[in-house]
């Protein structure tokens, strides 16, 4: 009876005090609230209602409360043992999981497990059926539960040892790449030597593009041939063929020149080579040789595709991996002749000419373009007098100076040689540079003189600095002049007669600068940047839809070893091999970093290899390349790090640590987080590359071991609403054939019962996947009972429940059928930020680990609001314990129907204080505008349904700018260094031009004559080219720039505001109140004044101009860089004499395109 009156005087007691916080709340309503017309107090109770219902529908359906119950009670200390969670401390304690109260519904098949494991994302329902459809449920608890003893370790992570041992793992992936490389130099070299050449030699070999193309007739084409082709999953799902290469000619090239003849004919003895490395690594990919003489060697054999004209623009020799390992790093200066003879056709070819040579220089080269008549021009005035580096920005810049040039005067070339000299020894003495190679590229329509005395002055006796005239024209006359100075000058003379001529006759230097390696016969193994094939991509027709994925290769160059040759240094070609670095990125241990920890790497000159903040792509129809998306720097995307000093550390190759504040964007760059990151990086031995590991600190540097037996945790592992993260790498199934059809769990079984032994498997994770399984088994039999209860989510509000764990396990159930899911994408592969991938955890992960413990935070998907999929996620995170450095060891929340969540929070605004039930104020008003915004500000609630996961201020932009001012929101400014921005380039006048009949025959005209002109198709596969056909047509195009844009956090210690906006002289009021336990806010808003004058808050980004000196100074400026190790100028045994001669089309392919031509105009 004592019991009961105890009982009722609390029920009294409370009720007291919920009626004087009412009346207290109405009291400063009245003193504070009384100018504005919305009651406080009401708003509070609207808040409070919603959120406790909402928290209940999220706590009960997620199962949050159980699993944290689970893991206190598997961490609770035993009676009289110390309870801090300090470092490395053990926690032990037996379960109080015992009995059918602890696990409610918990059902086991009769002693057979409950079902074949659930196949990552795209078998969720599936899996939920053959749970309901399962026999011989039982309820009694597993007696695992009732006696396991669980022993549980935090740890805080070490990042320095985690890097070095990161790094060591990527080196023995480099390390086994560039030994099959080496394989490939050997055979080729060898092959070589033996080879004797026979101009009239007749060799069937696979032309890539021909294999199985077959005549009018039914009969195989010549070159082409039956080629067996079998779609293997390895090679993106292409069609391939494991036992032999194919062979690529070039467009332009004649496809049984004798040259290519031979070289295809000794290099058939690398298929051997080939398939013996990939025997030994199954992990390879492509690997290939690419022929000095223009013709790729390819493995395994693929067909390839030509483009919408019917050209594969694809030549080897151009790749940056042939470029690198072919020539050492150089400094060029690029003379152009632009007198009055040039005018015209000459002036256009010797555009192409420097185009083209830009083309060959990489990113450890260095390079200005100077263009002279009677005086002296810099291509970009701002450049005067020094170098800039090759990346692909600087490279664009020019060409874009490069259609300014014209023609006129006279030419001066003495004064411009002497300008070209004195810039490339100013430059190397300062330090700057290749400090390699150097090379002076002249482009002209002839020399009066040879200029003896300017090279007497400045390159006599070492010429250092190699001559390489290209004259352009048809003209002879000055021919020898050219010449001499090339052969004065260790370098190679050329005649480029028409635009056909070009790609030839530019390619000849890099042989000449390779000269020096070749003798020194020093194979150099180089690795490129990140990097994407677009005419490979294009060539396989690849249809993932995540867009061709990043790689880098290693290459070698191949040395003819012929005596004879010796002296002349001739480079046969180079061989390589395709990382993709998703290779790298399974290397990582993902459990091991947190949940907002990450792994980089960067180049030697600072470029990302691989940042999970790196963006390649960029959407338009299809996924296509960012142009300069290959050298991205990395203070481009850590751009919190002003004085790059993370930056240069590792790019000098040092091993140390760093720390700073930095944000970083979620949601597709909407949300913002703010952390304190710690650094740790180090050297990858063998490569020019560093890798570094981002901790977050606080949870993030904390990490916790749990221990179960192999049985149970198998068990549980193996139940149909089981799924690991796809990318992760818990058994290394692809060295080895035999292991390459096992599914991740399927590997994980065999290594942990002693069946395959030899599988390389992570053991440490392995142990806690178990575990993980262990502790959230019995969510399945708590969610199962929820989907059976027909009392439970009638109006099926609530349609999926899921939960995460730190090991990349996740747990699903779906509450209703799979085809009225509102949103379907949710938790499989489509959704890429919804799921665990190589290199993040999931948005919902992330986010619930920010929030309060104990709170769920609620979203609206922007990749489903976009296409109308009306779902609202919620989720929380689970620490292991109650401690500010506990780890996040799971997440779990819901997916609900956003019509459900808005009808609850109507539902709640109904609510009032008033004892007679008559509202003072009400949402139905038209007076009031009410909405439900998270702490981003995007709207969840609103009764403008068009409104809904727009952002708050650009519907309410005076309410917005009002809470910016009071501090109730922060605005933090972005920076986004890989936009792209719109650019029209073009002029409205083209269109108009067309209307008169003599202008659209001129067009005509000129169109033909320019075809003809390059009737060699060069435009066709030319980027350039084609890009300013579609600049000259007034196209919008997507351009690199730099933006500027905002993102908007609440600030969590304020809890209620309410304000005024005096919008011309009206006052509007508004009242905004947290939602307890959650992330949202409800925002009041009357409606009595117009404040449409006051402008929108937006999140659109803004372009950041620069001014011109700003432009210069940003081009003049030199970032640290790592010089490539190996260099080779020259050789005292070169043979200097092999210096050129004039070269036009060979009369044979010239004979080849002649139908073309004719077929072409006849059109």
């Amino acid at each position: 009876m004592q019991g009961n009156w105890r009982i009722l005087f609390s029920h009294m007691c409370s009720s007291s005090f919920l009626l004087l916080w009412i009346f207290v709340g109405l009291d400063v309503v009245e003193v504070a609230g009384s100018q504005q017309g919305i009651p406080l107090s009401v708003v509070k109770l609207w808040a409070s209602a919603f959120g406790g219902e909402i928290k209940s529908i999220s706590a009960k359906y997620s199962g949050s409360q159980l699993l944290q119950k689970e893991l206190w009670a598997i961490t609770a200390p035993r009676p009289g043992t110390n309870s801090s969670s300090e470092t490395s401390t053990s926690v032990k304690g037996t379960s109080r999981i015992k009995g059918s109260a602890a696990c409610p519904g918990v059902w086991e098949e009769g002693g057979s497990p409950r079902g074949n494991p659930r196949k990552h994302g795209e078998s969720i329902q599936t899996a939920f059926r053959k749970r309901l459809q399962a026999p011989n449920l039982g309820p009694p608890c597993p007696e695992k539960y009732k006696e396991l003893e669980k022993s549980v370790r935090v740890e805080e992570i070490d990042g320095l040892k985690l890097v070095k041992n990161l790094a060591v793992k990527m080196e023995e992936v480099f390390r086994r790449k560039a030994e099959a490389t080496r394989r490939l130099v050997e055979a080729a070299e060898e092959a070589h030597h033996q080879h004797e050449e026979n101009p009239d030699l007749q060799y069937e070999y696979f032309n890539a593009v021909l294999i199985n193309e077959v005549d009018e007739e039914g009969n195989n084409v010549e070159l082409g041939g039956e080629f067996l082709l079998e779609p293997n999953d390895h090679f993106n799902n292409l069609s391939v063929n494991l036992s032999l290469s194919v062979v690529q000619v070039p467009t332009n090239m004649y496809n049984k020149d004798p040259d290519i003849v031979n070289g295809v004919y000794w290099s058939e003895a690398l298929n051997k080579v080939f398939v013996d490395n990939f025997e030994r690594d199954p992990t390879l990919i492509w690997q290939y040789f690419g022929s000095a003489k223009g013709f790729f060697r390819q493995y395994p054999g693929v067909k390839w595709h030509p483009d919408e004209h019917g050209v594969i623009g694809f030549d080897c020799r151009n790749r940056k991996w042939y470029i690198q390992a072919a020539t050492s790093p150089k400094d060029v200066v690029i003379l152009v002749d632009v007198s009055g003879s040039m005018k015209g056709l000459r002036l256009t070819i010797a555009r192409q000419t420097v185009s083209s040579i830009l083309d060959t220089l990489g990113d450890d080269d260095f390079f200005n373009i100077i263009a002279y008549n009677q005086e002296i021009h810099y291509v970009e005035p701002c450049l005067n007098g020094t170098l800039v580096r090759a990346d692909r920005a600087n490279k664009d810049h020019f060409r874009e100076h490069l259609d300014k040039l014209f023609a006129k005067g006279i030419g001066l070339l003495g004064e411009a040689l002497s300008e070209a000299f004195t810039i490339l020894s100013d430059f190397n003495q300062t330090g700057r540079g290749s400090l390699c190679s150097q090379a002076i590229m002249l482009v002209t329509d002839g020399a009066t003189e040879m200029y003896d005395d300017v090279f007497e002055k400045y390159n006599w006796p070492e010429r250092k600095v190699r001559i390489f005239p290209y004259l352009i024209g048809r003209e002879s006359a000055f021919a020898d002049n050219l010449k001499w100075m090339a052969c004065a000058n260790k370098g190679y003379f050329s005649q480029i007669s028409t635009l056909a001529d070009v790609q030839e006759n530019v390619m000849r230097y890099l042989h000449v600068m390779s000269r020096p390696k070749v003798i020194d016969h020093e194979h150099d193994t180089v690795w490129t940047e990140a990097y994407v094939d677009s005419a490979l991509s294009q060539a396989y027709k690849l249809k993932d839809k995540s867009g061709p994925s990043l790689m880098t290769t290693v290459a070698m160059p191949v040395f003819s070893t012929k005596n004879e040759t010796k002296n002349q240094g001739i480079l046969l070609g180079v061989v390589g091999t395709d990382i993709p670095l998703q290779e790298l990125m399974k290397l990582i241990p993902k459990h091991m970093l947190g949940i907002h920890g990450y792994v980089f790497a960067i180049t030697n000159n600072g470029y990302i290899l691989t940042h999970p903040d790196l963006r390649p792509l960029y959407q338009q129809g299809q996924k296509r390349r960012k142009p300069n998306y290959s050298s991205v720097d990395l203070s481009e995307v850590e751009w919190e790090d002003k004085d790059d000093i993370l930056r240069n550390a590792m790019v000098n190759r040092r091993t140390g640590t760093f720390s700073m504040e930095v944000k970083k964007t979620v949601d597709r760059g909407r949300r913002v987080l703010k952390m304190h990151n710690d650094y740790y990086y180090t050297d990858i031995k063998g490569t020019p590359f560093s890798v570094g590991v981002a901790l977050s600190r606080g949870h993030g540097k904390y990490f916790f071991r749990g221990n179960v037996s192999v049985e149970a945790g198998l068990r549980d592992l193996e139940q149909p609403d089981v799924a690991l993260a796809d990318e992760w790498t818990y058994c290394n199934t692809e060295e080895e054939h035999e292991h390459r059809h096992l599914t991740q769990i399927q590997a994980i079984k065999l290594f942990m019962t002693g069946r395959r032994p030899h599988l390389k498997c992570d053991r440490e994770l392995i142990q806690e996947v178990l575990f993980d399984a262990v502790v959230t088994a019995p969510l399945e039999a708590y969610w199962t009972g929820l989907a059976l209860n027909k009392s439970e989510n009638s109006d099926k509000g609530v349609e999926i429940a899921f939960l995460g764990t730190r090991t990349g396990l996740s747990r699903t159930n779906l509450f209703v059928p799979a085809d009225q899911l509102s949103n379907q994408d949710f938790l499989t592969a489509e959704d890429k930020e919804g799921v665990f991938n190589a290199d993040h955890f999931p948005l919902w992960y992330k986010r619930a680990a920010e929030q309060v413990p104990g709170t769920f935070v609620y979203s609206i998907p922007f990749s489903t609001a976009l296409e109308n999929k009306s779902v609202v996620l919620a989720s929380t995170a689970i620490q292991l314990l109650d401690d500010r450095k506990s780890p996040i060891v799971a997440a779990v929340g819901i997916q609900m129907k956003l019509e459900f969540f808005q009808r609850k929070f109507w539902t709640a605004c109904r609510q009032c204080t008033a004892l007679d039930g008559k509202c003072s104020i009400s949402c139905d008003n038209e007076d009031i505008n009410c909405y439900l915004i998270d702490n981003n500000g995007f709207i969840l609630v609103t009764e403008e349904q068009s409104q809904t996961g727009l952002f708050f201020g650009e519907v309410e932009g005076a309410v917005m700018n009002k809470l910016l001012q009071m501090g109730s929101f922060k605005r933090i400014t972005l920076y986004d260094y890989q936009a792209l921005c719109k650019e029209y380039a073009g002029s409205s006048d083209s269109a108009r031009t067309l209307s008169d009949p003599f202008s659209v025959v001129k067009w005509l005209l000129t169109e033909l004559v320019i075809f003809l002109l390059e009737f060699n198709l060069y435009s066709w596969w030319n980027v350039d080219l084609s890009v300013k056909a579609q600049r000259s047509r007034g196209k919008t195009m997507m351009v690199p720039c730099d933006t500027e844009y905002p993102a908007f956090v609440s600030e969590r210690t304020i809890k209620e505001t309410t304000g005024n906006i005096d919008c011309d002289g009206c006052f509007r009021s508004f009242v905004i109140q947290q939602i307890p336990s959650s992330n949202l806010f409800m925002v009041v808003v009357d409606n009595k004044c117009d404040c449409s004058s006051a402008p929108p808050v937006t999140m659109d980004p803004i372009e950041i101009m620069y001014n011109e000196s700003l432009k210069c100074d940003r081009l003049k400026f030199q970032k640290d860089r790592k010089k490539p190790e190996s260099c080779h100028p020259f050789h005292p045994e070169e043979n200097a004499m092999e210096c050129g001669s004039a070269t036009r089309l060979s009369s044979r392919l010239t004979a080849a395109l002649l139908p073309l031509i004719a077929a072409t105009v006849s059109r």
